[in-house]
């Protein structure tokens, strides 16, 4: 079977957006494809969490992870930290990639704008981490979001790079996979951009949200004062809510509030009211899941260790062959 890779950053628990954006995938393709998923806990570095929020992020990541429907006898689950051989791949790669594409990334030039106190080496070699991470067990497919679209593309740049480098068609080219017809990105509630940890507590809805708590953050979701004519075009905030609407409810319910903005009738009370309760439905067997799980300790572990051993086994061999190609090599 062709090998899938992809993970989520340790930041926090799992919203939405990393549900639709990726975990739901990582459900769905587990079965037909050989696949790895991990828990991004060296990324999360960039932002600085302590020592005890980074160990309890890890840990409700696997759980979520789990409750999501990632079978750990099926795929490969596992801690970025746990496999040393993605540092080590991370350096080779760093070495044959270059300042001014890494400055040109839009997530670095993002992050700058957003957070100009703290533009550290990770952030700009996030990529370079992304592309070891991907490399080191050889995917050819990836399931990501929108906005790493350009992070993969980076990855086909240097896996192509050192296949030139070092004459050898060693890295296969990864794309990008999505079972939807397009690449999901899940806006947040703000009004202002993509669903995220970062943005304020208010922006993302969780998967182990309470609905007492899905109702009150949608309930303050940013609107406007409605449409003044019929079938006018939706203004960010608005297509905002019916993105999260199109996620989560029927067509049909999502036909029903497009009429009636389409027709100057709309009430957005209503309209979040409706997108609150299908929140709540669709992540309902998750929540539940989530409970029971984290206070199975024993199972975490057992799950793991499994994964992280069967992640080490993948990456050992791919870097003592990259460490062959490049001419390391015992005297």
């Amino acid at each position: 079977m062709e090998t899938v890779v992809s993970g989520i950053r340790s930041t926090g628990k799992l919203h939405l957006g990393n549900y639709y954006g990726a975990v739901r995938n990582f459900v769905k393709m587990q079965h037909e494809y050989n696949c790895y998923f991990f828990i991004a806990d060296l990324h999360s570095l960039t932002t600085h969490p302590t020592p005890e929020d980074l160990y309890a992020n890890v840990r409700q990541v696997m759980v979520e992870y789990l409750a999501a429907g990632i079978d750990p006898e099926v795929a490969t689950i596992y801690i970025q930290s746990d496999v040393p051989e993605v540092v080590e791949l991370y350096l080779y790669l760093n070495m044959n990639a270059y300042i001014g594409e890494l400055e040109r990334a839009a997530s670095f030039k993002d992050k700058v704008r957003a957070n100009p106190d703290n533009v550290n080496a990770g952030l700009l070699t996030y990529p370079v981490l992304m592309a070891a991470d991907i490399l080191l067990h050889h995917a050819v497919k990836v399931p990501v979001g929108k906005d790493q679209e350009q992070h993969l593309e980076m990855t086909r740049t240097f896996a192509n790079r050192f296949n030139r480098l070092y004459k050898t068609d060693y890295f296969a080219e990864p794309h990008a996979v999505s079972f939807s017809k397009q690449l999901v990105k899940i806006p947040g509630l703000d009004g202002k951009g993509k669903m995220g940890k970062s943005e304020g507590e208010g922006n993302a809805v969780y998967l182990s949200d309470s609905p007492e708590a899905i109702r009150k953050k949608v309930m303050r979701a940013v609107t406007d004062s409605g449409p003044t004519q019929p079938n006018q075009p939706k203004p960010e905030v608005i297509q905002n809510l019916f993105t999260l609407l199109e996620a989560v409810s029927t067509a049909d319910t999502v036909q029903h509030f497009d009429e009636l903005y389409n027709t100057c009738q709309i009430r957005y009370g209503d309209l979040k009211k409706q997108l609150a309760e299908d929140m709540i439905a669709a992540t309902a067997s998750v929540r539940e899941r989530i409970h029971d799980i984290s206070n199975d300790n024993d199972y975490i572990s057992k799950v793991i260790r499994q994964g992280n051993e069967k992640a080490r086994e993948s990456a050992r061999k791919t870097v003592a062959e990259v460490r062959e190609i490049i001419g390391f090599r015992k005297f």
